[in-house]
């Protein structure tokens, strides 16, 4: 029988999962060490070529990808649906479950966001209405002071950003609320607009943080720009392969693992019958919680890779391996939040046939239930720990190609002991995200 349990973030429920857990922990854990050993014997010399690789795509698509107004489309769609979703948080139903902005931020948006880019590349970028409403603004208002110093921030003002949104999802009390929800885009999209008005434009690639999201997961897209600008179609990990390390790129990784970790502990039995038997009320064991998960995973990781760095050395190692996190991050992602998309998801399309709850029926869904039967829990089990499992492994690939990158042709016994902390923290990250997941 499939049990269903609240979830710590705004909404939704999850079905918990039919397979033996012992077994599947072991057997992630296992196959991230048996990738390791095999990457030791069958790949020796660096193989990914970052921005350098790719096929480029025919001409034509990319002119209509690249076309100015596809993006100004683009934009105001997004715009127009943003601004449905505050006139609806502001004037819709009060009850969560008959208003559409919960849902569709933290469903459709949120978790959406990284589907989208995993399939297609660093999409909020080119859809994000923030940039239209500064590209407008910054016509009136002139050059940005501030454009100079901006390269100092590198992706701090993201990471602190991402942990205001995860702060709201995870801990925040009332963070269901419509009138919370939409309270939080209008500030969040004037500190934003504020911070790009002195910065330039290139402040959303560093300072909004579901860009910087949405842009780390198209790493793994296979749709990608050569350094060159051409669209290619490539080998996602070439991608992850190309990013460039800069400052506060570690913090970000560190923010999208822990905190999604920090969801799965909140689905134990031990977190729901002890600091969050309050529920939406613990704010303060849900802070505490929350910030205790993100020391716990900046500390494994920073000291692996520090002590891989010292090892081969490499300098700033936390940064040089944070592309390796970027799959692990993915597959947290998907394995904690498929079954919401697939299931409570629905709501989103229920809901928005009758948004002001007017009596509308604008698509046909408004009489509409969520069908729990449209994907099986065996189904939502084999996603969960292939997605746990397939981004470590994913993670052990790119930490190896950029450790015998690093290391050169002379340093290969060198460049595979660098290697073993990120086993033991990647080994660690498995069967601690599997058993969030599975045994709680």
């Amino acid at each position: 029988m499939t049990a269903i349990t609240v979830l710590a973030h705004g909404v939704g429920t999850r079905a918990d999962l039919p397979i033996p857990v012992n077994l599947a922990i072991a057997a992630g854990g296992l196959a991230v060490l048996v990738s390791f050993i095999a990457l030791g014997a069958l790949w020796p010399d660096a193989r990914l070529r970052g921005e350098q690789a790719g096929r480029p795509l025919p001409t034509f698509v990319q002119s209509v990808v690249d076309s100015r107004v596809t993006t100004a489309v683009l934009r105001l769609v997004a715009l127009a649906l943003v601004g449905v979703m505050l006139a609806v948080a502001f004037t819709g139903p009060e009850d969560v479950p008959a208003n559409l902005t919960p849902w569709a931020f933290y469903i459709q948006f949120w978790v959406g966001l990284v589907v989208a880019s995993l399939l297609l590349g660093p999409v909020w970028a080119r859809v994000n209405p923030l940039r239209g409403i500064h590209w407008a603004m910054s016509r009136v208002a002139g050059e940005a002071p501030g454009a100079a110093s901006l390269s100092r921030l590198g992706y701090w003002p993201a990471a602190v950003a991402l942990l205001t949104f995860v702060f709201l999802e995870l801990a925040f009390p009332g963070r269901s609320r419509p009138v919370v929800v939409g309270t939080f885009i209008v500030v969040y999209s004037i500190v934003q607009l504020a911070a790009a008005l002195w910065y330039g434009a290139g402040w959303f690639a560093r300072g909004d943080g579901f860009e910087v999201y949405s842009t780390l997961m198209g790493r793994l897209s296979p749709f990608g720009r050569r350094d060159d600008g051409v669209l290619v179609v490539r080998n996602p990990l070439d991608g992850a392969a190309g990013l460039a390390t800069e400052r506060g790129l570690t913090a970000v990784v560190v923010v999208l693992v822990g905190s999604t970790a920090f969801d799965g502990l909140t689905r134990t039995t031990w977190w729901q019958t002890g600091p969050g038997v309050a529920g939406d009320a613990a704010t303060r064991p849900q802070l505490l919680g929350l910030v205790a998960m993100l020391l716990l995973v900046a500390a494994l990781y920073v000291g692996a890779t520090r002590l891989a760095g010292r090892t081969g050395g490499i300098d700033d190692g936390p940064a040089q391996y944070a592309h390796s996190v970027i799959p692990i991050a993915a597959g947290y992602a998907i394995a904690h939040y498929f079954s919401l998309l697939m299931l409570d998801g629905q709501l989103t399309y229920i809901l928005s046939s009758d948004p002001f709850d007017r009596g509308w029926d604008l698509f046909g869904t408004a009489r509409n239930a969520i069908d729990y039967t449209a994907v099986s829990a065996r189904t939502i089990s084999l996603v969960q720990v292939a997605a746990i499992v397939g981004g470590h492994i994913l993670g052990v690939v790119l930490a190896h190609d950029r450790a015998v990158r690093l290391a050169g042709p002379d340093r290969r016994a060198q460049a595979r002991i660098t290697q073993y902390p990120l086993l033991a923290v990647m080994v660690v990250f498995t069967l601690g995200g599997l058993f969030l997941l599975l045994g709680g």
